[in-house]
This record gives structure tokens, C-alpha cells and sequence, in this order.
């Protein structure tokens, strides 16, 4: 949902700097004292990187405690002036911090100097679209593909059973138009307003059918 918000309302980025959260980068017991997970490679493709590449957009992973901190101390400092601001103005409630969250996301953005680059970020960011300086693209959805729906979802793959069918945690699903014993990609779009998950299936690089059904039931991937 973040990705999709970001990328279709500034374009895509040539690439993404991110810490080594198991959402970005997974490796099995990498939390033991005798590995560093910094220096193995990937033991899986996670859901957001399939996102990330399908969009063409290199993921750069923050392997150092210097280089980590340089991706959470702006995150630090809001989350501390959000804390003094909501105890300041006896704010109590959920909606009521979202609100001064989305202010100071804004006075970061649009009227502070960054400490850094010694510029408004929004400012520097307008200033490069007019220069043609920026790393940004516009989005654009990569065929086969004919949907943000196809990019900006879970990807799950599957076995066509005798029946003709394809099961997720026991939902069963028509395959019409597959052949049995055949492998189609699943790309499950949820929609967190209805409560209900689009599946649309893929087979051999073509769009065989959509089904809808109840995203709890689906029971998809927890972070």
C-alpha cells in the first residue's frame, strides 16, 4: 500500500533505500549472534521486492549500523516531536495524533530546511522535475501485466487440482480455462475498505480469470 501510494502519485524511483526489516530482506536465523546476516545472500524473494522489481526499481539495503540510522533518525525525531506535541495539546485519541502526524509530515516536507542538503525537500524536489534532474519515472504498468492490481499484491503460486481448482488455506477457487496438473501465478489484490481480495490468475503470461473472496479467509501473509 505504501509503495502504491508513493509510486503512482511521484512516479518511480531508480531506486530504494530500505533497512534489513524481513519484509525487505529475508534470510532464516540470521538473528543468531554467530552469523551476519549482512554479509549472506537472500534466502527468499519477499512479497515487496517482487513488488520492487516488477516496477524496475533497484532496492539498495541498509547494511551497516551507520547506514541504518541514516534511514530512521528523521523517523526518530518526528516520532519524539509527535509525542510532545500530542502531550502539549492533550490530544488522547488515535484520530487525533493522525491529524498531528499528517502536520508535521507536511512541515517537514514543505517548510523546514533539511539538515543535510540545507534545502525544503519539497522545494529540491520541484527544482530537479524542472531541471530534469530527477531519478524519477513516470509509472508504467510492465506487460504482460494490465492492472495495478497485477504489480501492488500478493503473489502466491499454485497446482490446477483435478477438478479443476486451486485452494488458499483451504478457500477453493475456480481454474477454469487451466489444465489440470497446471502451475498458475495467483496476484491477490486486497482491498482493505470492502474487506474483499481480487485473485486474479496467471498462466503463461495470461490473465485466465478473476475471483473474488473474503480477504480474512484467504488468511494471506502477516508482517
Amino acid at each position: 500500500m505504501a509503495l502504491q501510494a508513493l509510486f503512482l502519485k511521484h512516479g518511480l524511483p531508480f531506486s530504494m533505500y530500505a533497512d534489513s526489516h524481513r519484509i525487505f530482506r529475508f534470510i532464516q536465523g540470521r538473528d543468531s549472534i554467530w552469523r551476519k546476516h549482512y554479509v549472506l545472500t537472500d534466502e527468499a524473494n519477499t512479497q515487496w521486492t517482487q513488488v520492487v522489481d516488477d516496477c524496475n526499481v533497484k532496492y539498495i539495503p541498509a547494511l551497516s549500523p551507520q547506514a541504518k540510522g541514516k534511514v530512521e533518525r528523521p523517523y526518530r525525531w518526528l516520532q519524539d516531536h509527535l509525542v510532545r506535541i500530542c502531550a502539549r495539546e492533550n490530544i488522547k485519541d488515535i484520530r487525533g495524533a493522525k491529524r498531528i502526524l499528517a502536520q508535521e509530515v507536511y512541515q517537514y516536507n514543505h517548510k523546514r530546511i533539511h539538515s543535510t542538503t540545507l534545502e525544503i525537500p519539497y522545494i529540491r524536489f520541484q527544482r530537479a522535475l524542472k531541471d530534469k534532474k530527477t531519478m524519477f519515472r513516470n509509472f508504467v504498468i510492465k506487460p504482460p501485466f494490465q492492472s495495478i492490481r497485477d504489480i501492488f499484491c500478493i503473489r502466491l503460486n499454485r497446482t490446477v487440482d483435478p477438478y479443476r481448482r486451486i485452494s488458499i488455506n483451504n478457500v477453493l477457487l475456480k481454474a477454469n480455462g487451466v489444465h489440470i496438473g497446471a502451475k498458475v501465478e495467483l496476484r491477490i489484490y486486497a482491498n482493505e475498505r470492502t474487506g474483499l481480495s481480487e485473485i486474479r490468475i496467471w498462466h503463461h503470461n495470461k490473465l485466465m480469470g478473476i475471483q473474488r473472496a473474503k480477504t480474512k479467509d484467504l488468511k494471506l501473509v502477516h508482517f
